[in-house]
C-alpha cells in the first residue's frame, strides 16, 4: 500500500485548480526539454496533487507544440502515481451535446507529426495499449461527475487528430462511421507516454461543440468553444475536488505500475547508456 500523488493535466479552459493548500509553482528540468509550464504542487484534502496547465498559463502552446514527453516525465519526476487528464473535446454523437462530460476508455490516434515514445534506438520497448486507461481512475471520475451534477457518459472512444485546424465535414462524418464518440487534439501521445511511464491514466472530456458533421449547422468556431468552456470550467474544478475526495485512503497497487516489466525488448548488453540515463524518472526502477 502507498499514498496517492495525483497528477492533474488541465486542458483548454482549465488553467488553475481550486482548493490546493500550500501550493507552489515548481520548475522542472527534464531530459526531454521543458514542460508546458512550471507545475503547481500542493494538497487537496490531504492528498498530494501536481497540476500542469497543458497549454501553459495564457494558452500559448498549440496542440502540435506540446512537449508531452517533458510533461509526463515532469509528473513522474515529481512523484505522481496516477494521472487525471481533463480535455476539451468535440462531439461526434447527437446524445453528447455541448456541456456534457465524456469519460474516455479508447483512442484512435490520427496524429502524425509528434514524438510518441520515450524509447527508441538503443533501448526499445513495446507497452500494451489494448486497454489504454485505468478503470479504477475512470470509475472514480465518473462517480465524481455524477456527484457534482455533471451530465456524464462513460466508455467514449476519442479520435485524436493532429490539428491545429478543426475537421473538414468529410473527416467528421468518417470518424462517426468509425464509431468514434469525441474528437480532440491533445490526448495523443499523452496517454501512450503515461503508459510508458507506468502511470495509470484517465481522461474526462468536456464537450464544447458538435464538431462539423451536422451539415445544417455552421462549422466549429473558437468563440463558441470558449463560451462553453467558460461555462463548464467551474464544474470541472468541482469534479476534480470530488474525485480527490473519493480516493481510497490508501493506494492499492495497479498492474500499470509495473507494465515495463514485460515491455523492454533490448538485451541488457545492447542498451544505450545515454538512453538509460534519459529514462531515469520514467523507467529507472527497472535498472535500479
Amino acid at each position: 500500500m502507498s499514498e496517492w500523488t495525483i497528477g492533474i493535466i488541465g486542458g483548454s479552459g482549465l488553467y488553475r485548480i481550486d482548493g490546493l493548500e500550500d501550493a507552489h509553482w515548481t520548475p522542472v528540468t527534464t531530459p526531454w526539454g521543458k514542460p508546458s509550464d512550471d507545475l503547481l504542487v500542493g494538497r487537496i484534502a490531504g492528498v498530494r496533487c501536481i497540476f500542469l496547465p497543458r497549454h501553459g498559463r495564457g494558452h500559448y502552446l498549440a496542440p502540435g507544440d506540446l512537449n508531452s514527453r517533458a510533461n509526463i516525465d515532469a509528473m513522474k519526476r515529481l512523484g505522481a502515481t496516477d494521472i487525471l487528464s481533463i480535455s476539451a473535446v468535440g462531439s461526434l454523437r447527437e446524445d453528447l451535446p455541448p456541456g456534457h462530460f465524456a469519460v474516455v476508455d479508447q483512442f484512435i490516434d490520427r496524429t502524425f507529426a509528434r514524438t510518441k515514445s520515450f524509447f527508441g534506438k538503443g533501448l526499445v520497448a513495446h507497452v500494451s495499449m489494448a486497454d489504454p486507461v485505468c478503470p479504477r481512475l475512470s470509475d472514480l471520475v465518473t462517480q465524481a461527475a455524477l456527484a457534482v451534477g455533471a451530465p456524464v457518459t462513460t466508455g467514449a472512444t476519442y479520435l485524436a487528430m493532429e490539428g491545429p485546424q478543426f475537421s473538414t465535414r468529410a473527416e467528421s462524418l468518417m470518424y462517426r462511421q468509425w464509431g468514434c464518440d469525441v474528437i480532440g487534439m491533445t490526448a495523443m501521445p499523452e496517454a501512450k507516454l503515461a503508459r510508458e511511464a507506468e502511470l495509470p491514466y484517465a481522461l474526462v472530456g468536456m464537450v464544447t461543440d458538435y464538431d462539423c458533421w451536422r451539415e445544417e449547422e455552421a462549422g466549429v468556431e473558437v468563440t463558441n468553444v470558449l463560451r462553453v468552456l467558460n461555462e463548464n470550467a467551474a464544474r470541472a474544478r468541482q469534479l476534480v475536488l470530488e474525485f480527490i475526495a473519493r480516493l481510497p485512503a490508501e493506494r492499492a497497487p495497479s498492474p500499470i505500475d509495473t507494465c515495463l516489466d514485460h515491455a523492454i525488448i533490448t538485451a541488457p548488453e545492447a542498451r544505450d547508456p545515454e538512453m538509460i540515463a534519459r529514462l531515469d524518472a520514467v523507467a529507472g526502477r527497472i535498472w535500479a
